[in-house]
């Protein structure tokens, strides 16, 4: 075999072989990644569910106010899992959500008058006598069996 064949036999080696190591050092980045990236949404999946259960452990215990812990449990539930969010066992955080989505928050609340306050919280408080035990049902099938059973 003559020099200049052995020398390119050789030069098309290296050259697969340079091109071998870059194409696992690339697919090893993307494979680390995807791995970090699927541990990450493990991590807010988990911190999500730890949240809902703190929410729904507060509105039972009376720790939360009604209407303000179904915002909260239906914010999140959006987040951690829209099929469950749209059970039908959970639907009055929905109605809870729907019936309040008009009144204003933070700075706009505390924008209002006294009097527009307080027909808002007859409102939350009507609200509260009508939707009371369908709520508490949800939150303690939310913690016994909706959370356990998803995700």
């Amino acid at each position: 075999m003559s020099p200049l064949i052995v020398g390119l036999l050789l030069a098309a080696l290296l050259i697969v072989l340079v091109l071998s190591v870059t194409a696992f050092v690339l697919w090893r980045r993307v494979w680390l990644r995807q791995k970090a990236r699927k541990a990450a949404e493990a991590e807010r999946q988990a911190q999500l569910a730890e949240h809902l259960r703190i929410l729904a452990g507060s509105l039972l215990d009376g720790q939360l106010p009604l209407v303000e812990g179904a915002i909260r449990i239906k914010s999140l539930l959006e987040h951690y899992d829209p099929q469950l969010n749209q059970s039908e066992r959970l639907q009055v955080f929905r109605e809870l959500r729907e019936a309040t989505a008009h009144i204003p928050t933070h700075e706009a609340w505390k924008a209002l008058s006294r009097a527009e306050r307080r027909q808002y919280e007859v409102l939350f408080s009507s609200l509260e006598l009508q939707h009371k035990a369908a709520a508490r049902s949800s939150a303690r099938w939310l913690l016994e069996e909706g959370l356990a059973t998803h995700r």
